[in-house]
Protein backbone atom coordinates (compact mmCIF):
# COMPACT_ATOMS: atom_id res chain seq x y z
CA UNK A 1 0.00 0.00 0.00
CA UNK A 2 1.32 3.47 -0.81
CA UNK A 3 0.91 6.53 1.40
CA UNK A 4 -2.06 7.96 -0.51
CA UNK A 5 -3.95 4.70 -0.24
CA UNK A 6 -3.17 4.53 3.48
CA UNK A 7 -4.50 8.07 3.98
CA UNK A 8 -7.66 7.30 1.98
CA UNK A 9 -8.18 4.09 3.93
CA UNK A 10 -7.87 5.95 7.24
CA UNK A 11 -10.26 8.72 6.14
CA UNK A 12 -12.82 6.10 5.18
CA UNK A 13 -12.36 4.28 8.51
CA UNK A 14 -12.86 7.45 10.52
CA UNK A 15 -15.93 8.49 8.53
CA UNK A 16 -17.47 5.07 9.09
CA UNK A 17 -16.55 4.97 12.83
CA UNK A 18 -17.93 8.45 13.49
CA UNK A 19 -20.82 8.23 11.01
CA UNK A 20 -19.70 11.43 9.26
CA UNK A 21 -18.82 12.35 5.71
CA UNK A 22 -15.68 13.90 4.29
CA UNK A 23 -17.39 17.16 3.41
CA UNK A 24 -18.82 17.77 6.86
CA UNK A 25 -15.61 16.90 8.70
CA UNK A 26 -13.32 18.95 6.46
CA UNK A 27 -15.63 21.96 6.55
CA UNK A 28 -15.76 21.55 10.34
CA UNK A 29 -11.99 21.92 10.31
CA UNK A 30 -12.22 25.15 8.32
CA UNK A 31 -11.15 23.90 4.88
CA UNK A 32 -12.85 23.14 1.61
CA UNK A 33 -13.33 19.39 1.15
CA UNK A 34 -12.11 19.54 -2.46
CA UNK A 35 -8.51 18.65 -1.52
CA UNK A 36 -9.64 15.46 0.23
CA UNK A 37 -11.97 14.58 -2.64
CA UNK A 38 -9.13 15.16 -5.12
CA UNK A 39 -6.98 12.70 -3.16
CA UNK A 40 -9.76 10.11 -2.93
CA UNK A 41 -10.54 10.43 -6.65
CA UNK A 42 -6.88 10.21 -7.69
CA UNK A 43 -6.60 13.76 -9.01
CA UNK A 44 -3.78 14.54 -6.60
CA UNK A 45 -0.98 12.33 -5.38
CA UNK A 46 0.23 14.36 -2.43
CA UNK A 47 -1.97 15.40 0.45
CA UNK A 48 -0.94 18.36 2.60
CA UNK A 49 -0.70 17.82 6.33
CA UNK A 50 -2.82 20.95 6.82
CA UNK A 51 -5.63 19.32 4.84
CA UNK A 52 -5.45 16.14 6.91
CA UNK A 53 -5.35 18.27 10.07
CA UNK A 54 -8.50 20.11 9.00
CA UNK A 55 -10.21 16.77 8.42
CA UNK A 56 -9.08 15.61 11.87
CA UNK A 57 -10.35 18.76 13.56
CA UNK A 58 -13.74 18.33 11.96
CA UNK A 59 -13.79 14.66 12.93
CA UNK A 60 -12.79 15.46 16.51
CA UNK A 61 -9.48 13.58 16.51
CA UNK A 62 -5.80 14.52 16.61
CA UNK A 63 -3.21 13.96 13.91
CA UNK A 64 -1.61 11.39 16.19
CA UNK A 65 -4.89 9.47 16.30
CA UNK A 66 -5.21 9.72 12.52
CA UNK A 67 -1.77 8.23 11.90
CA UNK A 68 -2.01 5.65 14.71
CA UNK A 69 -2.26 2.65 12.42
CA UNK A 70 0.41 0.08 11.60
CA UNK A 71 -0.15 0.42 7.87
CA UNK A 72 1.37 3.92 7.97
CA UNK A 73 4.65 2.31 8.98
CA UNK A 74 4.54 -0.26 6.20
CA UNK A 75 3.67 1.78 3.12
CA UNK A 76 5.76 1.70 -0.06
CA UNK A 77 6.98 4.86 -1.76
Amino acid sequence: MDLNHAIIKRIEEICKEKNINVCKSTLGGGKSPSAIYDLINGRTKCSKVSTIKAFCQGAGITLAEFFDRDYFNDFEE
